[in-house]
């Protein structure tokens, strides 16, 4: 298994995880739910249940957010690998390693350090399309483009 195929399978891995949690939160708030309706405590109760409310809408937000990083990781080969950066490149910079895919964050993979951004970063409107070597300038950072998988 490449590097790459590495990365991509352990930011999966966390989506996976996190979609389970934020399943897990919303079961547990669909519980508290029903048990209060049970309850009859006037104002209190009136004011419990809107805030189950707005917590339920909140998980259901992550939730969706989740889903959709997951839906765009799945649409990536990581197998592919071509001499430009698009969607689903892993670039070796002299700052670091970016996966170009969506925005999960800093993960270490073997040992070493990833950045998950998604095309849609000002890294990533600025690196897209371009080959190794090229050098890039973004907020007083120079970005120095090594290699393309």
């Amino acid at each position: 298994m490449t590097f790459k195929e590495k990365i991509h399978r352990h930011y999966l891995q966390i989506i996976n995880e996190k979609i389970g949690l934020l399943n897990n939160v919303m079961a547990d708030l669909k519980e508290s739910s029903t048990n209060e309706t049970k309850s009859t405590a006037g104002d209190k109760h009136e004011t419990a249940l809107a805030m189950l409310q707005i917590e339920q809408a909140n998980t259901r937000t992550q939730l969706a957010e989740m889903l959709e990083q997951k839906a765009v990781l799945e649409k990536l080969n990581p197998a592919i690998t071509t001499p430009v950066i698009l969607n689903g490149s892993l670039v070796k910079t002299n700052k670091g390693y970016f996966y170009l895919s969506t925005a999960l964050g800093k993960a270490v993979v073997d040992g070493i350090p990833v950045m998950a951004i998604s095309a849609q970063s000002p890294l990533g409107k600025k690196i897209m399309s371009l080959k190794a070597g090229v050098l890039v300038e973004i907020n007083s950072l120079i970005y120095v483009v090594e290699s393309i998988e």
